[in-house]
């Protein structure tokens, strides 16, 4: 056999051996990629799925503070009466001060209701919550749509590398590609904060 045949064969081991370690390469960014979609997809469904939640809250909060305004004016109203009527007959006052006394604890339980959890306390702390969790959706959902495209040209300069041979390629896919996993592991974890990209 001769030593060309010998270079040949051993350039031809290399090759595929190259081509492997690059299928194996462009296999990882794929699963990384397919995981990140995904983050992605989530990120963007809890930062909608929030927000209507926290609106349909502030919306009953809102309903239930007109109610208690409502209930507010009526005791100033009877109250009033009360104290400016001296002839008022005892029954009709009792009456008054009963239904006072009936408001004012309406009032109370529309202020805070621990019971059911829908008191203007309680609701305001639900919807401040709800709008904190859509808040962090929001800031996680931009570094899972850079990360994606970091690891689709990623895979498609690898697939490059490996028809034209380019060696500059696979370091370029090599550099977006760990880009595109350290953002995908960003955007799920919130390590950092990056300029220009999260929030």
């Amino acid at each position: 056999m001769a030593w060309d045949d010998l270079g040949r064969m051993a350039e031809e081991d290399n090759n595929r051996d190259r081509e492997r370690w690059i299928g194996v390469w462009i296999g990882a960014l794929a699963v990384v990629l397919a995981i990140c979609a995904m983050g992605g997809n989530n990120a963007g469904k809890d930062a909608t799925l929030k927000n209507i939640e926290a609106a349909n809250l502030w919306s009953f909060f809102q309903a239930k503070n007109m109610r208690r305004q409502a209930v507010r004016l009526q005791v100033d109203e009877m109250q009033i009466q009360l104290d400016t009527n001296t002839s008022m007959q005892p029954e009709t006052r009792a009456a008054f001060e009963k239904k006072i006394g009936e408001y004012r604890e309406l009032d109370k339980q529309l202020t805070s209701n621990k019971e059911n959890n829908e008191g203007l306390d309680e609701l305001w702390t639900r919807a401040k919550a709800l709008e904190a969790e859509r808040d962090v959706a929001m800031q996680k959902d931009p570094y899972f749509d850079y990360a994606e495209a970091a690891l689709q040209i990623a895979i498609i300069l690898a697939s490059i590398g490996i028809i034209a041979s380019g060696t500059w390629m696979l370091f370029a896919s090599g550099a977006l590609g760990i880009s595109g996993i350290l953002l995908t592991l960003n955007g799920y974890f919130l390590l950092t904060s990056v300029p220009f990209i999260g929030g």
